[in-house]
């Protein structure tokens, strides 16, 4: 663990209990007299260094020592937007892209998405919490969804086409907008909407599958 979420991060003392003072002391095993860093959820970019005064029954209070302007994210912003799939396989990747740098994933409710698919964003959210304190990243990624595909291209007209073509997706590529298929990838219908894009490929055989593919390409592009 980088840092721990809390809501009082910044005050002078804080008394951690509950589900917070298990994992400090069951988890990472943390004794009175060791320091830890806090983020405040909503001002993330400032890191709060407490020392743990004493730990006295099911409770730690812990004693600001100093505070610190620390960002840490991605060199460069990736958005990716992708097509809807099953909610269970977006929530086993999601810690992945958070620690590669996504800045942003827009979910798309194309052709071939099972219409009874929708993201459960107070879920994500708590994955990607959960996320940023293992990695220590600062930045919340951004979440968001569009109804078609048609809506998305036209809010994100730079966007680059992760599909079958002849261009290789090289390990330095300038993207900064990709679109991630489904399974069953892309109707005819909306292989017209991305015909004029520019459009990549990895160099594989492989059939990937959507998840699969939109860690690759995050990895491809942002390390």
């Amino acid at each position: 663990m980088r840092f721990l979420f809390h809501e009082e991060a910044g005050a002078e003392t804080i008394v951690l209990k509950g589900e917070s003072f298990k994992y400090i002391v069951k988890v990472r095993r943390h004794r009175a007299g060791d320091t830890m860093a806090l983020r405040h959820p909503q001002y993330s970019g400032t890191l709060f260094h407490y020392r743990i005064d004493t730990l006295e029954g099911r409770r730690a209070v812990l004693g600001l020592v100093r505070s610190e302007r620390y960002e840490v994210g991605a060199k460069r912003p990736l958005h990716i937007g992708w097509c809807m799939i099953d909610p269970k396989s977006v929530e086993k990747v999601l810690p992945q892209l958070n620690e590669l740098g996504v800045e942003k994933i827009t979910f798309i409710a194309c052709d071939r998405s099972q219409r009874q698919f929708r993201p459960d964003m107070p879920r994500l959210h708590r994955i990607l919490e959960a996320s940023m304190q293992q990695c220590g990243r600062s930045e919340w990624m951004t979440l968001g969804t569009v109804p078609s595909l048609e809506a998305f291209l036209a809010n994100n007209p730079d966007t680059v086409v992760l599909d079958f073509c002849d261009e290789v997706l090289g390990d330095a590529a300038d993207i900064r907008t990709v679109l991630v298929g489904c399974e069953g990838g892309f109707s005819d219908e909306e292989r017209a909407l991305i015909a004029p894009c520019r459009t990549v490929r990895f160099d594989t055989p492989l059939i990937l599958r959507s998840e699969s593919a939109a860690a690759a390409v995050a990895a491809k592009v942002l390390v």
